[in-house]
């Protein structure tokens, strides 16, 4: 079973009570659910990496100009990125050979 797949003898059956669990709605809303009650330790890599991975999920259920704005961001994040590369290594570069 992958993350985020609904676990049908367990959350089905108590919290979604009369719900069709082949319904896949009842799964989106259930794959809701269990993001909503994990717990999100922001001060763990684990935890930052989860909410990159939410935040991907996320990006590629968007569509129109949402998508477009959370490409832009990962856009900017990535320049970002390179930007400090780019000082972090011309730095080294003047310390040691300049």
């Amino acid at each position: 079973m992958e993350r985020g797949d609904p676990d049908e003898t367990g959350r089905l059956s108590d919290d979604l009570d009369g719900l069709d669990p082949e319904d896949p709605e009842v799964q989106a809303f259930a794959a809701h659910r269990d993001r909503m009650q994990r717990p999100n330790s922001e001060a763990t890599v684990e935890g930052m990496l989860r909410g990159v991975d939410d935040f991907a999920q996320s990006v590629n259920r968007a569509d129109g100009h949402r998508r477009l704005v959370a490409v832009g961001v990962v856009v900017l994040i990535l320049l970002g990125v390179l930007f400090t590369i780019w000082n972090a290594v011309a730095f080294m570069f003047t310390t040691f050979l300049g």
